[in-house]
């Protein structure tokens, strides 16, 4: 991968040499624009980017692709018949944040019309595949510029209700400025999923917050943060706690004793566990609450199963939270 990736810059550069050494219209200047040709033919730097928006005769008039499904659900769901849109993580298995890209990931972005990252240091490796086949014609959507989050800001904005319509409507917008001609058809797709679409998922949440606004629940991950303050939980977790098993580094001695304390202590009601992200002290607290029999939430970073769309996969984890719940207060 990282050879592709290299070939790709160096094929960027020879370009840029090309384009340099043709704004001087000399004899030096001809023969070393003659040589640094060659170089990108014995590079193996064929034409690429972006195919023209509308070139298919299927039907589908771009193409999309996602850093993570989570995003590329929503972005399938928009785009309907109009476009074909791939996702690069599909794995509940995978860390997207240690993820190692493929040249198959490489081809796809360099070939895709709008490729959509999360941004906010969570992809990093997806950043790498834009800049090595970078093109004024793609259509680039980083969910962290379009809420106009700060780096270091929490990066897990899918589970923040709010950003997610955000996006919807970014995703949209951008499907409508790649497509105009069929500008009201994405606008119909747009009412279509923020309406029944997502229905199951606002009636949950507005059923949890009105039912149990307030209660303490512990947290193994950051990720977990923006549902929670949606729903009204009381985050007893030390921010720390899960913003270092977020990023992967060491949790202070302060914070582990307050989580232990805070399980063993039943001052929690529910502990909420991201599965795709699990560290000793993780492991540890897991089981110093099934031992204190406080219930556990287990929710993950990607769709589960793969198969799921956005919404099928939110339900799902918000059924068993509420279910969690229950029981926690009983």
């Amino acid at each position: 991968m990282q050879s592709f990736i290299r070939r790709d810059l160096i094929c960027a550069s020879l370009r840029a040499l090309v384009r340099l050494s043709r704004r001087h219209h000399t004899r030096a200047t001809a023969v070393l624009a003659s040589i640094l040709l060659a170089g990108l033919l014995v590079a193996g730097c064929g034409r690429s980017g972006p195919a023209p928006v509308g070139s298919r005769a299927t039907g589908v008039r771009f193409q999309v692709v996602a850093a993570e499904n989570f995003w590329g659900s929503l972005a399938a769901q928009l785009a309907g018949s109009k476009a074909s849109v791939r996702s690069i993580i599909v794995n509940p298995a995978t860390d997207p944040h240690s993820y190692q890209p493929t040249a198959g990931d490489a081809r796809a972005v360099a070939a895709s019309n709008m490729t959509i990252v999360n941004g906010l240091g969570y992809d990093g490796w997806a950043s790498q595949l834009l800049q090595a086949s970078a093109s004024g014609a793609r259509v680039v959507l980083n969910v962290g510029h379009v809420l106009g989050l700060p780096e270091g800001s929490n990066p897990h904005r899918w589970y923040y209700p709010h950003d997610v319509e955000a996006v919807i409507d970014a995703i949209t917008s951008d499907y409508q400025r790649l497509d105009p001609s069929d500008a009201a058809y994405f606008a119909a797709r747009r009412r279509t999923l923020l309406g029944p679409g997502l229905a199951r998922y606002d009636a949950l949440r507005k059923q949890i917050k009105s039912r149990f606004a307030g209660v303490p629940v512990g947290y193994s991950e950051s990720i977990f943060q923006g549902l929670g303050e949606d729903l009204g939980l009381r985050l007893m977790t030390p921010s720390g706690f899960p913003k270092a098993v977020a990023e992967g580094t060491d949790v202070t001695l302060s914070d582990k004793q307050t989580v232990d304390e805070q399980a063993t202590d039943h001052e929690i009601d529910v502990w909420v566990f991201n599965s795709q992200n699990v560290t000793p002290d993780v492991e540890r607290v897991n089981d110093l609450a099934r031992t204190a029999h406080i219930p556990i939430a287990t929710i993950t970073e990607t769709l589960s199963p793969a198969t799921a769309s956005f919404q099928s996969w939110q339900v799902a984890e918000l059924e068993a939270l509420l279910a969690a719940l229950e029981k926690g207060r009983r």
